[in-house]
C-alpha cells in the first residue's frame, strides 16, 4: 500500500514552483488541472489538483481551506537545509530549534497556507 496525500488548490503554479525550486521536489506528472510532485530520492509524493474541475467528481472539487494540514519532512543535514532556504530568503514560521525529545526542526508555509516542518529526527537517550 502506498499513500499520496492531495491538495485541492487553484495555485498550481505556485505551488510548483515553490516545491520544486524551494525544497527540490520533481515533477512526476502534470496537466492542466492535476500535478503530481515526488521529493528529491522519490520515496514519497504528494499532489495538487484544480478545484471545480469537470473532470472531478463533487468529492473532489471543494478546494482547501488554508487550516487544519500540516506537512512533515524528515531530512539528514537539517542545518545545511535550514542555510540554503534562509539563503534563498524563504521565510521561517518556526525558527530552528532543538527540543527536549530529540528533534532538531524549523517550520516553513508553502503557498496555500500548508505548515511544513522540515526535521531531523534524533533517538533520545533512556
Amino acid at each position: 500500500m502506498k499513500l499520496n496525500a492531495g491538495i485541492i488548490t487553484p495555485k498550481l503554479a505556485e505551488t510548483k514552483a515553490f516545491y520544486t525550486e524551494i525544497l527540490g521536489f520533481g515533477v512526476t506528472f502534470e496537466n492542466e488541472f492535476y500535478l503530481l510532485l515526488h521529493t528529491p530520492n522519490h520515496e514519497a509524493e504528494i499532489s495538487f489538483l484544480l478545484p471545480d474541475h469537470p473532470s472531478q467528481q463533487p468529492l473532489f472539487q471543494s478546494p482547501f481551506q488554508n487550516q487544519g494540514v500540516y506537512l512533515t519532512i524528515e531530512v539528514e543535514d537539517i542545518d545545511s537545509l535550514y542555510k540554503e532556504l534562509k539563503q534563498k530568503n524563504v521565510e521561517l514560521k518556526v525558527d530552528l530549534r532543538d527540543e527536549p525529545w530529540g528533534d532538531r526542526h524549523f517550520a516553513i508555509q508553502d503557498p496555500n497556507g500548508i505548515g511544513i516542518d522540515i526535521v531531523k529526527y534524533s533517538p533520545t537517550e533512556d
